[in-house]
C-alpha cells in the first residue's frame, strides 16, 4: 500500500506539473520563465542533477545550464557531439564522449530537424536507488518536447512579428522610392518629344531610378541610372543619388562639371563599396540637338525611323563612384534631323534569360523597335514577351525603361 500511495502522489505530481506548464505557456509567461520552472521541476523536484538545454535559434544556444560547468557548452562540438542523436539515448556507459559525464541525451525535433537537444546528469552517481533519470526518463521527455515546442513557437512568433515589421516598413520604402520616379502624367509628351517610362524593382525597393527635369522653357535633362547589387543598401545610395540630381542640374551647369560632381557626391556617399552607372542627356526642342554622357551605362538604342539606321549612344565617362576623379568626360551631340526613337534602360531588361538559358539581348530590342509604331507600343511588346509583369522567374534584377520620341523636321 505505501509504495502504491508513492506512486499515486508521484503520479498526480506529474499530471499537476504538465498542466502547470500548459497553463504558463497559455498564459504566455516568458521564455525565461518556463525555462526556469523546466529546471525546477527537474533539479528540486525531481533530484536531477545536471541539466543543460540547447536550443537552435539562428545559430545553436544555450538555454538552460543547471549543474554543469560555465564552459561545457562551449567546448560542445554540436554537428559531432550531438546531430548523430535522432532518439532518446543513455550515454552513461560510454564515457569520454562528452567534455563532462552525461546520463541521458534528449533530441526534439520538428519535421524530422533537431531543433534542440537536453542533456541530462546525476550530480550524486553512486548514490543508493534508482537514479532519478531512470524513474523519470519518459517524463523528462514528455516534458522537454513540450518547453522546446513552446519555445520555439514562441520564437517563430516572435519572427513573425518582425517579418511582419519588415514587410510594412519595405512597403512603405517602397511607396516613397516610388515618389521619386516621375509618375506617366509628368512626363513630356508634345510636339517636339514624347517620352514613356517603365519601372519594375526586382524587390520591394530597387537600386534602378530615372528622371526627367525641365530645364527652361526649350530644354530638359533626363537621366537613367543603375546602382551596383540590389535591395535596401542600393535603394538608399540611388535615393541619395536622385536628390543630388536634383539639386545639381539646371540649364547652366554642363554636363561635363554636372558628372564630375556627382562623382565627387557618390563617392562620399558610397566610399567606394558601390557604383552608380547612368546615361544622361539634355535636348534642346529649338535646335533638335541630343547632348549625352554614358557612364558606363548600357548603351541606349537610337533608331532613326526614315533611313532605318540604328545607333548606339556609348561613349561619356566611367561610371560614378568608380573612381576618386573622373578621368575624362566626353560629351557627344546626336542631332535628331528625322523622326527617332530612342530607347534607354537597365541591364536588367537584357539580362532576362529565356527557357534555354539565353538572354533576350539587345538584338531582341531592336528587332521590337524596328517599326514605325509609337515607341510606347515597342515598350509595351518588350514587357510582355518578357512575361515581366506575370513575375517571370528568368528575372533576377530590377528593370527601368525611359525612352523618347522626336518627330524630326
Amino acid at each position: 500500500m505505501p509504495r502504491f500511495l508513492n506512486r499515486l502522489q508521484i503520479s498526480t505530481f506529474k499530471l499537476n506539473a504538465l498542466l502547470d506548464i500548459t497553463l504558463a505557456i497559455n498564459d504566455n509567461v516568458s521564455i525565461d520563465e518556463l525555462v526556469r520552472r523546466f529546471e525546477k521541476l527537474l533539479t528540486d523536484d525531481l533530484s536531477i542533477g545536471k541539466v543543460m538545454v540547447i536550443k537552435l535559434g539562428e545559430k545553436w544556444e544555450c538555454l538552460l545550464n543547471s549543474g554543469f560547468s560555465s564552459n561545457f557548452f562551449s567546448q560542445l562540438d554540436i554537428a559531432a557531439d550531438l546531430l548523430k542523436y535522432d532518439e532518446i539515448m543513455h550515454v552513461t556507459s560510454e564515457p569520454g564522449l562528452f567534455p563532462e559525464p552525461i546520463d541521458l541525451v534528449i533530441p526534439v525535433t520538428h519535421k524530422d530537424e533537431p531543433i534542440a537537444y537536453v542533456l541530462i546528469g546525476d550530480i550524486e552517481e553512486e548514490g543508493e536507488g534508482m537514479s532519478p533519470i531512470l524513474k523519470h526518463q519518459r517524463f523528462i521527455q514528455t516534458l522537454s518536447n513540450v518547453i522546446i515546442v513552446a519555445v520555439e513557437n514562441k520564437r517563430l512568433f516572435r519572427e513573425s512579428l518582425r517579418q511582419e515589421a519588415l514587410k510594412r516598413e519595405m512597403e512603405l520604402a517602397s511607396k516613397m522610392q516610388s515618389m521619386l520616379i516621375p509618375r506617366k502624367e509628368q512626363l513630356p509628351d508634345n510636339q517636339h518629344i514624347r517620352m514613356h517610362a517603365f519601372y519594375h524593382p526586382h524587390y520591394e525597393v530597387g537600386g534602378d531610378y530615372y528622371d526627367v527635369i525641365k530645364l527652361n522653357e526649350k530644354e530638359i535633362g533626363f537621366c537613367i541610372a543603375d546602382v551596383s547589387g540590389k535591395g535596401i543598401s542600393a535603394a538608399i545610395l540611388m535615393s541619395n543619388f536622385q536628390a543630388n540630381l536634383q539639386a545639381l542640374f539646371s540649364e547652366e551647369i554642363s554636363l561635363e562639371l554636372l558628372l564630375t560632381r556627382l562623382n565627387r557626391r557618390v563617392m562620399r556617399s558610397a566610399k567606394g563599396e558601390k557604383f552608380i552607372t547612368l546615361f544622361i542627356g539634355k535636348y534642346n526642342f529649338d535646335t533638335r540637338e541630343l547632348k549625352y554622357v554614358n557612364a558606363g551605362h548600357n548603351p541606349p538604342i537610337l533608331y532613326k525611323t526614315v533611313s532605318k539606321e540604328f545607333i548606339q549612344l556609348t561613349n561619356g565617362s566611367v561610371g560614378m563612384g568608380m573612381l576618386d576623379e573622373l578621368p575624362f568626360v566626353e560629351v557627344q551631340t546626336v542631332q535628331m534631323d528625322e523622326r527617332s526613337k530612342l530607347l534607354c534602360f537597365t541591364d536588367g531588361l537584357v539580362e532576362v534569360l529565356n527557357d534555354s538559358g539565353i538572354e533576350f539581348g539587345t538584338e531582341k530590342l531592336e528587332v521590337e523597335m524596328r517599326n514605325d509604331d509609337p515607341i510606347d507600343v515597342n515598350i509595351a511588346s518588350i514587357i510582355k514577351k518578357q512575361g515581366i509583369l506575370e513575375g517571370s522567374a528568368s528575372i533576377f534584377d530590377d528593370i527601368s525603361i525611359l525612352s523618347a520620341e522626336f518627330p524630326g523636321t
